[in-house]
C-alpha cells in the first residue's frame, strides 16, 4: 500500500473556492491561503449566526498506544462517509504541532485514505496559527522582563514570574534555562522555562475565545508572576493584550480544508489533551455546526483526557451539546493495555486481546455517564485478526454499546458506511448531556470527581507544593473554573505502567496552576513534561524533500 504521503500528494484536490460553494460560502466570506486552504472571516460567522445548529458528534478513543490509534483518520473517514451515505457533514479537526510531526507520533491530518488535505501544508505552516501563537506568548515574555529591566513599577519579583516562553517543537534543552547573562545592558538574570507552543495558555485563549474583543480580554487576564508584597500581575498590567491580540488577529479564524474525498474540514487550534485541554476551537466548532448538518469533531488521545476535558471544559463554556459520542478502539491498543510490547501489537494474540480489553470497557461506561449515546468504531488494520474483531463485536454487544467496524484507511468512505449509519441513528437517540461535576465545587472536589468516576482512582493526594498553589488559586478567588487535568495518556492512572483498567490506585497531584486568561485551573500529576523530547530516532531523520517534493513525511 502507498504511504500517506503519496497518497495525498496523489490525491485530486478541489479548489477551495468550490469547497466554499459547496457549503454556500460566499466570495467575500473566504480568505484565501494559495489554492487549497483559506481563513473564514467574522462576516461568515455573523451572517450564519440565528441558523439552526447541526447535530454534533464527537470523537474519542480507548487510551492508546505511542504511536495512535487512528482517531483522526476515523474522523475524517467518517465525514467521507456521511457523503457516501448522503448526509451533508463537516469535520471540526485541531491543528498539529510540529513536536509530534518531527517526533515519534508523526503528523496528525489522518492517514490512509482517511486524510484531511493538503496534509504536507497543515503539518508543517499551514496558515501560520501556530507562528502566531507562539509570537504573541513571548511577546509578553520579552514585555515582562523588558519592564524589569526599565525601572519594574510594578515591583515584580522575578522569582514568582510564572509565564513561560514557548516554541512548537520538542527541545528538552529549552526546558530550564537562564537568562539575561551577560551583563547589565542584557537584563536581570533569572531562571526562565519554555514549554511547547501546544501547552501555553495563549493556545487555549486562542480556542475558547468567541470574538476578538473576548480575545483580548482573555489576553489581558493572564496572570503572568506576583510582585514583591505577593500581589498578582496580569498581562494587562504590562499593557501586551493589545499587541498580543494584533498578532492573532487573522489566527482567531478558523481554516478551511478538505478531505481526500472533498468533505468539508474545519481546522483550528490544537492544544495537546495531556498537558493542555486538547480541544479544536469554540469558534471553529461553532461555525461548523452552522455550515452543515452534522459537525464531526474529535479531542485528543482517550476519553479520560480529551473527551472530559472537551465535555467539562469546552462544552461548558461553550454551551454545546453533543449529540452522540463515538470511541475509537483498536486491537493492537488493547493488546497494549494488556502489556503486550508496542512491536509485537499487531501479532494474533486472542488472550492478550481478552486481558486488555477493559480498558475499552472503562471508556464505554465512563462516556455514558455524560448521558450521550454513545458507538464504538472498530478501527481494522490491516494485520487484525478476524477472531480478534470478532471478539470485540461481541464485547460491545455484552456491553450494550452499539458498534461498527471501520476501515476507512484502506478504502476511504466506503469503508465507513456502516459506522456512519450507526452515528446517525445514535444522534436521534435521547440525550441529557450533563457535566461530570458541577462547577460550584471546590477544586479538590473537581479533581477528586474526575479522579474517581473518570479514572477510577481510590484517592488523590497532594504535593505540599500543590497545597500551596490550591490555597493560592483559592486567595485569587478563581477556585470555581474548570479544572484541566495534565495526566499520561498511556493509563487512566497517573502511571503510564498501569495499563487496562487499573483499581485502588491512587492519584498524586504535584502542582497547580492557574490559566487565568483560559479560565481553568490547571492541575499536574506524574511525570507530564509540557516541553516534550524527541526520540533517540526522531522522524525529522526521514523528512527530505526530493525533486521539489516532500518525502517521509506522514
Amino acid at each position: 500500500m502507498l504511504t500517506d504521503i503519496e497518497i495525498a500528494q496523489q490525491a485530486k484536490l478541489l479548489p477551495i473556492k468550490e469547497i466554499a460553494d459547496n457549503l454556500n460560502i460566499r466570495e467575500e466570506e473566504l480568505e484565501p491561503y494559495g489554492r487549497y486552504k483559506a481563513k473564514l472571516s467574522d462576516d461568515l460567522m455573523e451572517r450564519l449566526k440565528d441558523k439552526p445548529d447541526g447535530k454534533l458528534i464527537l470523537v474519542t478513543a480507548i487510551n492508546p498506544t505511542p504511536a495512535g490509534e487512528g482517531k483522526t483518520t476515523t474522523t475524517a473517514g467518517l465525514g467521507q462517509a456521511m457523503a457516501k451515505i448522503g448526509k451533508n457533514a463537516i469535520i471540526a479537526l485541531r491543528e498539529p504541532s510540529l513536536g509530534p510531526v518531527f517526533g515519534i507520533k508523526g503528523g496528525a491530518a489522518g492517514g490512509g485514505y482517511a486524510q484531511v488535505l493538503p496534509m504536507e501544508d497543515i503539518n508543517l505552516h499551514f496558515t501560520g496559527d501556530m507562528h502566531a501563537i507562539t509570537a504573541a506568548n513571548n511577546l509578553c515574555c520579552a514585555m515582562l522582563d523588558n519592564h524589569i529591566q526599565q525601572g519594574n513599577d510594578l515591583g515584580i519579583d522575578p522569582r514568582r514570574i510564572l509565564i513561560k516562553r514557548c516554541l512548537d517543537m520538542n527541545d528538552r534543552a529549552l526546558r530550564n534555562v537562564v537568562i539575561g547573562l551577560g551583563g547589565k545592558i542584557n537584563g536581570t538574570p533569572r531562571e526562565d522555562h519554555f514549554i511547547i507552543t501546544v501547552a501555553s495558555e495563549v493556545m487555549a485563549i486562542l480556542c475558547l475565545a468567541n470574538d476578538i474583543d473576548d480575545l483580548k480580554k482573555r489576553l489581558g487576564n493572564i496572570l503572568v508572576a506576583y510582585n514583591y508584597n505577593g500581589e498578582p500581575v496580569f498581562a494587562r498590567d504590562l499593557q501586551a493584550d493589545g499587541a498580543m491580540t494584533v498578532l492573532l488577529k487573522d489566527a482567531i479564524k478558523p481554516n478551511l480544508v478538505q478531505t481526500l474525498e472533498g468533505t468539508p474540514a474545519v481546522m483550528h487550534g490544537g492544544p495537546f489533551a495531556n498537558i493542555a485541554h486538547g480541544c479544536n476551537s469554540v469558534r471553529a466548532t461553532k461555525l461548523a455546526l452552522k455550515l452543515a448538518d452534522y459537525c464531526i469533531t474529535e479531542a485528543g488521545f482517550g476519553s479520560d483526557l480529551g473527551a472530559e476535558k472537551f465535555l467539562d471544559i469546552k462544552c461548558r463554556y461553550a454551551g454545546l451539546k453533543p449529540n452522540a459520542i463515538v470511541i475509537v478502539a483498536t486491537s493492537r491498543a488493547l493488546k497494549y493495555n494488556a502489556g503486550v510490547p508496542k512491536a509485537e501489537c499487531g501479532d494474533a494474540n486472542l488472550e492478550a486481546l481478552k486481558s486488555g480489553i477493559c480498558n475499552l470497557g472503562v471508556h464505554i461506561e465512563n462516556m455514558r455517564k455524560y448521558n450521550v449515546p454513545v458507538v464504538v468504531a472498530i478501527n481494522r488494520f490491516i494485520t487484525d485478526a478476524p477472531e480478534e474483531l470478532k471478539f470485540i463485536e461481541e464485547y460491545c454487544k455484552e456491553k450494550g454499546a452499539d458498534f461498527a467496524l471501520s476501515d476507512v484507511f484502506a478504502n476511504g468512505g466506503d469503508g465507513g458506511k456502516e459506522l456512519a449509519m450507526k452515528v446517525c441513528e445514535a444522534v436521534e437517540k435521547p440525550s441529557d448531556f450533563t457535566p461530570i461535576y458541577p462547577i460550584e465545587l471546590t477544586v479538590k472536589d473537581k479533581i477528586k470527581a474526575i479522579a474517581q468516576k473518570i479514572y477510577g482512582a481510590k484517592d488523590v493526594v497532594y504535593t505540599t507544593v500543590a497545597e500551596k498553589a490550591i490555597k493560592e488559586v483559592q486567595a485569587l478567588g478563581a477556585d470555581k473554573l474548570p479544572v484541566c487535568i495534565a495526566k499520561t495518556q498511556y493509563s487512566l492512572s497517573d502511571d503510564p505502567t498501569l495499563l487496562g483498567a487499573p483499581k485502588d490506585f491512587t492519584i498524586t497531584v504535584r502542582n497547580v496552576s492557574l490559566s487565568n486568561g483560559a479560565g481553568f485551573v490547571v492541575v499536574y500529576t506524574g511525570d507530564i513534561m509540557t516541553m516534550p523530547g524527541l526520540p533517540k530516532a526522531p522522524a525529522a531523520q526521514k523528512v527530505n524533500i526530493e525533486n521539489d517534493k516532500i518525502v517521509g513525511l506522514f
